[in-house]
């Protein structure tokens, strides 16, 4: 051993670097680099498997599924449908779980609330409504009400809701874009326990595009278009169809594949965003007040070299040392949000560290309630219930089945000319006669019928609805039922609250995942507009063009506010302008530009070209 042998610093410095960077010590494994970020994901697929199951079995529940669970008949595995249909009836249900979700969908469709921007500084509040401008219409762009709408039910149905925010192009239009991502293909770090998700280092999804998608997102050339179609060789032709696809407007049970999509003429590929680590410096320059991050390999250019800069600027001008505003750097491991797409035979189509602004992935999600990492979606709580509920329902019919109903008791020795066919005939026609034998001691032909009514099933059926009520929080003042007879509005409207408020937390933890997903949007607005878009929407002053300059070094924080696109916003709106235009405080002017009266802007127009007329001179005919 050469104890006195020196090694380079360069080479000591690279080598330490290379173990610090996860992504060029991965690198070093060579092909098997894609398969281990493969197993490491399916690893996390896998452990959604009973979420999957769950949801498989609450979305069947809420739209009228509700006899596929497995029964276990004398050694036979069924499903309670067809033990039912073996047995000669007919499954019946009385789906309660679809109304309770329609009437929280409602509740929350009501409240008529959307994200607005609010500026951090007071003095900056009109960029803030300008913003907020800008984000209504990028929500009317991707038509946010019916997607949180459907979220919202996703949310009930499940208790995890997703959504993709990214830029780029779709529809023929560069913008900022929200997807809904299915729960069933999304993945999720399952070590994750922050309610927040802030502790999550891996997640993704799979997506299942035709060929041509997949060319048109990383084919750059014409030899990556040769790689694909080789690499998913069959999956190109469009000749090629499915025949395991479900009809339409129909979704079958199905057993979910990672790494295969079920769809023979798609193509799998594998989003995956992990957190990776490297070595960084972590910069503070308190002449500019503020914090950023710096490469190894920059640091000399982007540290060193402006802190002397700075210091012979600094005495130039008879500053002593301690004055100068040098920037403060610390050495630092830093994690960072890395992403790869994969074709599921080992190939990275793409990667790169995040290219937001936001340094993250383009994921926003939200899981209920995630105490120590476990998922209850609001129908789970109700299926126990609605089972009970079916077969009370079965029971009764049952019961009333075969209990008697004008059942006719003829006995033998009564029988006269007549066979037994005849008199039950004759018996049910009107004005029919029975020809029978009198004899001393035989009872005469009577008819039997049962009440099969008062058996105690419906107290049972009325009070399971009303647990069905206790149970989910929407009782029936939510759900718009009449109230009773001597019921006061006063406590109706009380009652109607109180339900409100058993829903409280439901509706804002959407709100909350609603509102992370507006901040999203403003960011990556705010990196990618161009310089003078022009935004407008009903109901709002004018139009409002996008100044990189001044909105984008603005911090906003977003809040849920009643929407400004609401009839009853713009009628509050129009009566308030009104009074003040009545009282002589308002120009009509500024009426016809801030208020939403039909025929507004061609009106003010008209006075605008009126005015000007008149100022050079012009005679203006006002009939």
């Amino acid at each position: 051993m050469e104890i006195n042998r020196l090694r380079s610093l360069d080479k000591v410095r690279a080598a330490t670097k290379t173990e610090m960077d996860s992504i060029r010590r991965s690198r070093r494994v060579g092909d098997r680099r894609a398969f281990d970020i493969l197993m490491e994901a399916q690893y996390h697929w896998d452990a959604m498997h009973r979420f999957r199951e769950d949801r498989e079995r609450n979305r069947r529940y809420t739209y009228g599924d509700q006899w596929k669970d497995l029964v276990t008949i004398d050694g036979r595995t069924m499903t309670e449908e067809q033990y039912i249909r073996e047995q000669g009836r007919v499954p019946l249900k009385n789906n309660l779980i679809r109304r309770l979700v329609r009437n929280v969908v409602g509740s929350y469709e009501k409240q008529d609330k959307e994200p607005t921007c609010v500026a951090r500084t007071r003095d900056k509040q009109r960029l803030g409504e300008d913003m907020s401008v800008m984000l209504q219409c990028n929500m009317q762009l991707n038509k946010m009400r019916g997607i949180n709408a459907r979220s919202m039910e996703e949310f009930l149905i499940s208790g995890l809701v997703v959504h993709r925010i990214w830029h780029g192009w779709k529809k023929n239009m560069l913008d900022v874009w929200t997807d809904v991502v299915s729960a069933n293909d999304f993945f999720i770090d399952h070590s994750m326990r922050d309610i927040r998700g802030w502790d999550v280092r891996l997640l993704g999804m799979v997506h299942d595009v035709d060929f041509g998608e997949l060319c048109s997102r990383f084919a750059h050339n014409a030899r990556d278009y040769s790689v694909l179609r080789q690499m998913y060789a069959g999956s190109h032709d469009r000749s090629v169809l499915s025949d395991t696809c479900e009809s339409f407007g129909y979704s079958r049970e199905r057993d979910y594949d990672f790494l295969m999509a079920e769809n023979r003429g798609k193509c799998r590929v594998i989003e995956v965003w992990r957190k990776e680590t490297k070595p960084r410096y972590r910069c503070h320059d308190p002449n500019a007040g503020e914090v950023f991050l710096v490469e190894i390999e920059d640091y000399y250019e982007l540290v060193e070299k402006v802190n002397q800069e700075r210091m012979e600027r600094g005495l130039s001008m008879g500053m002593t040392e301690d004055h100068i505003p040098l920037i403060e750097a610390e050495w630092c491991t830093d994690d960072y949000w890395y992403y790869y797409f994969l074709s599921p035979f080992g190939d990275i189509l793409d990667e790169g560290e995040s290219p937001y602004s936001h340094h993250e992935h383009p994921f926003v999600f939200k899981a209920y309630p995630f105490i120590d990492g476990e998922i209850h979606s609001f129908v789970a709580d109700t299926i126990d219930q609605q089972r009970l509920t079916n077969r009370l329902v079965m029971s009764y019919l049952w019961i009333m089945e075969a209990s008697s109903k004008g059942l006719l008791l003829v006995p033998e020795e009564s029988i006269g000319r007549m066979s037994l066919e005849e008199i039950a005939d004759e018996w049910t026609r009107f004005n029919g006669v029975v020809a029978i034998k009198t004899k001393n001691g035989v009872p005469l032909p009577q008819q039997v019928s049962s009440n099969s009514t008062n058996i105690g099933i419906t107290e049972l059926l009325n009070t399971q609805l009303k647990f069905f009520e206790d149970i989910s929080g929407v009782n029936g003042a939510l759900q718009g039922k009449p109230g009773y007879s001597g019921t006061s509005g006063a406590l109706y409207a009380q009652q109607t609250e109180n339900a409100s408020t058993s829903l409280l937390d439901v509706l804002e933890t959407f709100s909350d995942f609603i509102r992370d997903c507006a901040d999203k949007i403003v960011q990556l607005m705010i990196q990618y507009y161009d310089d003078g878009r022009e935004f407008n929407i009903t109901g709002h002053r004018g139009v409002v063009v996008y100044q990189r300059n001044k909105q984008g070094s603005i911090n906003y924080d977003i809040s849920i506010a009643e929407s400004t696109t609401t009839p009853s916003y713009r009628y509050w709106l129009n009566d308030f302008l009104k009074e003040l235009w009545a009282s002589g405080q308002l120009p009509v002017e500024y009426l016809l530009e801030f208020g939403s009266f039909p025929g507004s802007d061609e009106l003010l127009e008209r006075l605008k070209s009126d005015t000007a007329a008149q100022e050079s001179g012009e005679m203006v005919d006002n009939r």
